[in-house]
């Protein structure tokens, strides 16, 4: 029961997301293109700037992983001969 209360809990809010989605792309359909070249601009800053945030944190993950040890280092022949042994 449990899974299924998540489950129609997870298809709605995917359902409202869409209608978010879908009311965006209705109102950008009704702008000037000068307005639209603009958003789309501005769009495309903002997600290079959120790509860039996002290894910024994977690379901050790996640098505090291999501090504490989590990683290991080789070649790839030993990385090979480490996943036999496992």
């Amino acid at each position: 029961m449990l899974i299924f209360i998540k489950h129609s809990l997870n298809t709605r809010g995917i359902k409202m997301r869409a209608n978010a989605l879908n009311k965006i792309i209705d109102n950008f359909s009704r702008l000037p293109l000068n307005d639209k070249e603009y958003l789309a601009e501005i769009l495309e800053k903002q997600l290079i700037e959120a790509k860039r945030e996002a290894i910024e944190k994977r690379a901050k993950r790996a640098v505090a992983n291999l501090k504490k040890g989590k990683i290991k280092r080789g070649t790839v022949k030993e990385l090979y001969k480490d996943l036999e042994l496992d």
